[in-house]
């Protein structure tokens, strides 16, 4: 009987020093959205509490640049906890916010500062898009349309801070910083409806980088911009060219900045898939592979200079949806 006592006492003196807390903070329906263009962003929260019938009375939220505030909104006697619409200074792009945010319950208690969440703005405005659209600079076998190779090389001499790549492409892009894949998103950039806008994906490449000697790569292939699409041989439903836009922005330990970004001092060249649609597959010449074509130091002599694209003005915005992944590799019995 004693041993039963103590129990409820242990149990209800837990329950009684429990702390109520918030969990799960996410913005735009995401717990770290990186590359967002939304100029007002909406942030949620999960409250936690071991008590019954505990409800949120009101909340406080601060969203930090550099920890410095630039939106805090005070004690606001609010139950909502689902879409809170930013409401402080202009957003600027290219920027990682922190947030925080606590409640208040039904009981008059407050939790503490739940733990920093993050958001990423890409390019809120088409005058931040610095690169241009490139493409390839030598003729193309107009009846395989194999895939196109691009790269440039770079030197960097300062200490990295970060470094965010933003790619698009007319077409479909794979990219590589110094020999390594960017990001672990497949078939980007996505379906969408390309005469009438692009979307584009943000991918933090700090560690892909280093002082010295550097290296960017691009393949691009049809995909359903230009590939086959339906029946009755329909292709170039969307345009007949390729084009690349590609800009890594990187800031340095002293604050100051640089931008590589695509344009007429890239190299073009083919490779090994010599022809490669979304529903026709893919034809693979193992004997054309470049080897450390996408890193410094690459023999590029026979590659030739890209061109400046001419591409029809539209929106370019940021990914909402989730992007395709390898999730599982097919090992054959």
């Amino acid at each position: 009987m004693k041993k039963i006592t103590w129990l409820l006492l242990l149990l209800i003196s837990t329950v009684s020093f429990a702390q109520l807390s918030v969990s799960r903070l996410q913005t735009e329906n995401q717990p770290f959205p990186y590359g967002i263009d939304v100029t007002q962003p909406r942030f949620s929260w999960q409250l936690n509490s071991p008590i019954r019938n505990t409800t949120q009375t009101a909340y406080e939220l601060k969203v930090l640049l550099d920890k410095k505030a630039v939106w805090q909104t005070g004690k606001t006697s609010s139950s909502q906890s689902v879409f809170i619409p930013y409401a402080g200074a202009r957003l600027e792009s290219n920027q990682l916010y922190t947030w925080q945010v606590r409640v208040w319950d039904n009981q008059g208690k407050s939790s503490a500062w739940s733990t920093p969440a993050f958001f990423k703005t890409g390019l809120l405005h088409s005058s931040d898009w610095k690169a241009s659209w490139i493409e390839a600079g030598f003729m193309e076998d107009s009846i395989n349309r194999p895939a196109q190779y691009f790269r440039k090389p770079f030197s960097l001499n300062k200490k990295i801070k970060s470094a965010t790549a933003y790619i698009t492409a007319l077409g479909m892009y794979e990219a590589q910083l110094n020999g390594q894949r960017i990001g672990d998103a497949y078939l980007t950039p996505g379906w969408t409806s390309y005469n009438k806008r692009l979307q584009y994906q943000a991918y933090d490449v700090t560690s892909l980088l280093k002082s010295g000697d550097n290296a960017l790569g691009v393949t691009l292939g049809n995909g359903w911009y230009r590939g086959f699409l339906a029946w009755d041989d329909h292709k170039n439903i969307y345009g007949k060219k390729e084009a690349l836009l590609l800009q890594l922005m990187i800031t340095f330990t002293d604050g100051s900045q640089t931008i590589i970004g695509s344009d007429d001092s890239w190299q073009s060249s083919t490779g090994p898939i010599r022809y490669s649609e979304i529903y026709n597959g893919e034809t693979y010449d193992a004997r054309a592979e470049k080897t450390g074509w996408a890193s410094p130091g690459f023999n590029a002599t026979d590659w030739v200079s890209a061109k400046k694209a001419i591409v029809t003005d539209r929106p370019i915005v940021a990914t909402i949806n989730e992007p395709i992944r390898k999730h599982e590799r097919f090992k054959p019995l």
